[in-house]
């Protein structure tokens, strides 16, 4: 079995939805298990995302927030 690939996803200065559509493009090319981490600004991610995950089944492994950008690392669901 090989080790799950890291994608960057960069959504800086980006707004709803366009933070979440770029996850969800970066979901569909990655493949199972693949860790997708994403960096943002807009304070409805802390929203989105998580719902994007619950919704869709992937896992949200990790949210924390720095200096304003918020950081979330997403698991691809099987």
């Amino acid at each position: 079995m090989t080790a799950p690939t890291t994608h960057e996803l960069d959504a800086r200065g980006l707004y709803c939805p366009e933070p979440v559509m770029l996850l969800h493009n970066a979901i569909r090319d990655a493949a199972a298990g693949d860790l997708v981490a994403v960096r943002a600004t807009d304070p409805t991610t802390r929203r989105d995302i998580p719902q994007f995950c619950h919704f869709l089944g992937h896992e949200l492994v990790e949210e924390s927030e720095e200096g304003g950008e918020l950081r979330f690392l997403v698991r691809k669901a099987p």
